[in-house]
């Protein structure tokens, strides 16, 4: 669980490199494009740009290299030949393998002008992601995470998705701690320096209730509002935190 200074450089590369796919695919995002295509190219990118495994393909046999979720989509989703239109909402999400260690990252985006609803959830799900990346330090517990981020998506209305949560990263793609995205002040373990973990939060334009899709990897909301997700890598250090893939530009 904790991470020595040599494993902390290996997650340091591999987060780096992960947030370079999502650079990378951003001017692909537009109408007309299939999910499928915006995979292939992710795919070519890792393996043969970034000299990386793309994680996702044939894990627990999920059959592609990234999860593609449209509009009421949390979390999951299998790229295919669904075409993005016009106000979608999509997030991508991409876990690289360098090394032997880990990146794992997603974001949303727009696909053209997004309805005025969709935005405001996009960035209310981005503010929560910062919100629970700024309690990280040590003593901190997971509950204290959890809880600022249900606290802020409940006081705007939203509710967030229960079932999925962040999670331990290192040689494993999924680790210990699970690092919910709801919960109460002071409850769970405590942060330590050399931890590494994501923290993914989905919320729900509507309720939080979701159900898993007949592909057993696809999440929808029950009720078919819109749903986003935002993720980061985080390394806790001696006084904080450590974004793991940032992305140029990005100020947490």
């Amino acid at each position: 669980m904790i991470k020595n200074s040599k494993e902390i450089e290996k997650m340091r590369l591999a987060g780096t490199l992960a947030s370079k796919v999502l650079v990378m695919i951003e001017e692909h995002v537009k109408p007309g494009v299939t999910t499928q295509q915006l995979n292939d190219i992710c795919h070519e990118y890792i393996v043969n740009e970034l000299d990386c495994v793309p994680a996702p393909l044939n894990y627990r046999g999920f059959p592609k290299s990234i999860c593609t979720s449209i509009n009421h989509q949390v979390c999951h989703g299998i790229p295919n030949e669904r075409i993005l239109k016009k106000k979608d909402i999509v997030n991508i999400d991409v876990t690289v393998i360098k090394d032997g260690y880990h990146g794992d990252t997603s974001r949303m985006f727009f696909v053209g002008k997004p309805s005025i609803q969709a935005k405001r959830l996009v960035d209310l799900t981005y503010e929560a992601l910062k919100i629970g990346i700024n309690t990280v330090k040590p003593g901190a517990t997971v509950g204290d995470i959890g809880n600022n981020i249900q606290e802020f998506a409940e006081k705007n209305h939203f509710s967030v998705v229960r079932e999925y949560c962040g999670h331990g990263i290192g040689k494993d793609f999924h680790e210990e701690p699970q690092i919910l995205h709801y919960g109460n002040k002071g409850e769970g373990i405590e942060l330590k320096e050399g931890m590494t973990f994501t923290i993914e939060p989905m919320i729900n334009f509507g309720k939080r209730e979701v159900k898993l899709l007949p592909d057993n990897w696809t999440v929808v909301t029950k009720d078919h509002s819109l749903s986003a997700q935002w993720e980061h890598t985080i390394l806790v250090t001696k006084e904080g935190y450590e974004v793991l893939t940032i992305r140029p530009g990005e100020y947490i």
